[in-house]
């Protein structure tokens, strides 16, 4: 157990920013989960609004440093090529 004040205050700290992380990254699946829904509705117009909700949670938890920048160009680059590919199936 922290023996010392500052050790103390770490271990406060430490505590704050897990919650805060936590609830960032459930914000962000939350907002993925809602793209993905509508991605299996089928509706192009309705992922699409759901995406441009979903870029800018997804890059504000880079700036947080919740998510690698990497992590996030990659699931914006993957779901915008699905919500391409339902509109050129439905054509």
């Amino acid at each position: 157990m922290a023996n010392n004040a500052s050790a103390r205050k770490r271990i406060r700290q430490t505590e704050k920013r897990t919650e805060r992380n936590r609830m960032r990254r459930s914000r962000v699946r939350t907002f993925l989960r809602k793209v993905e829904l509508a991605i299996a509705g089928g509706n192009q117009a309705e992922a699409a609004a759901a995406f441009q909700g979903a870029q800018p949670e997804l890059h504000r938890a880079v700036t947080k440093g919740v998510l690698h920048r990497n992590t996030v160009a990659r699931k914006l680059s993957r779901l915008s090529a699905r919500i391409k590919a339902i509109g050129a199936a439905s054509a």
